[in-house]
């Protein structure tokens, strides 16, 4: 077995597109996600499903329809299942995630930021 650890900054470094999430780990039936992001998403929701939104660098706002959280670097959140949002960042915010494999990030909302799921670096 290949023993190597994951450079997440590297990782980074290999794309720039926003709103784009590239995973770069499986564990159990979870990917890890990284995603850059800037500018406002789409309201969405997951509804078989969680989502934890790990910010690495900079701000994300996500908005609720009956409020919101602001995350800063080191910080985290876990939006619950079903619960409509849409992630928010000024600035360019690069954000690690964790869902289930094939999880759309775009929930069951088709748009012009709706990607690929399966898409390594």
């Amino acid at each position: 077995m290949n023993y190597q650890s994951l450079n997440l900054q590297e990782k980074l470094t290999k794309f720039s597109e926003h709103w784009s999430p590239r995973i770069i780990a499986q564990m159990n039936d979870y990917h890890f996600k990284l995603v850059k992001v800037q500018g406002e998403f789409v309201w969405h929701d997951h509804t078989e499903t969680d989502e934890v939104f790990l910010v690495m660098k900079g701000q994300l706002e996500i908005q609720f329809r009956d409020g919101k959280v602001q995350l800063y670097e080191g910080e985290m959140f876990v939006v619950p299942k079903g619960l409509e949002h849409k992630p928010v960042a000024e600035g360019e915010c690069h954000i690690l995630l964790v869902e289930p494999a094939g999880t759309v990030n775009t929930g069951g909302t088709v748009s012009e930021k709706t990607v690929a799921s399966d898409v390594w670096i």
